[in-house]
C-alpha cells in the first residue's frame, strides 16, 4: 500500500488501486466528482458519517498536487 498523504491511500487491493480515503472503499475521484456537481462539504460529511472535514481537503490537495503533472489531459465536457 502506497500512501500519498496521512489521508489518501492508493492500494491495488481496494477500488483497482484508484485513490482513497484512509483505505475506505471510496474514491478521491468520487468526493470530487460531488464537490463539482455543487454538493457542499456538510452534505458529503452526513452521507458518509466515517468521513472527516480533513479528508475532503486531502482530496482537494490531491487534485491540485495531480495537477503539477506534466502529462494530463484536458477532456471536453
Amino acid at each position: 500500500m502506497k500512501s500519498t498523504s496521512q489521508r489518501i491511500t492508493i492500494d491495488e487491493s481496494i477500488c483497482n488501486g484508484k485513490p482513497t480515503i484512509r483505505s475506505y472503499r471510496i474514491t478521491v475521484k468520487t468526493i470530487l466528482e460531488y464537490l463539482a456537481a455543487g454538493e457542499t462539504p456538510e452534505n458529503i460529511l452526513e452521507a458518509y458519517p466515517f468521513l472527516e472535514e480533513a479528508d475532503i481537503i486531502a482530496c482537494i490537495q490531491f487534485a491540485a498536487k495531480a495537477m503539477d503533472s506534466e502529462h494530463y489531459s484536458i477532456i471536453a465536457a
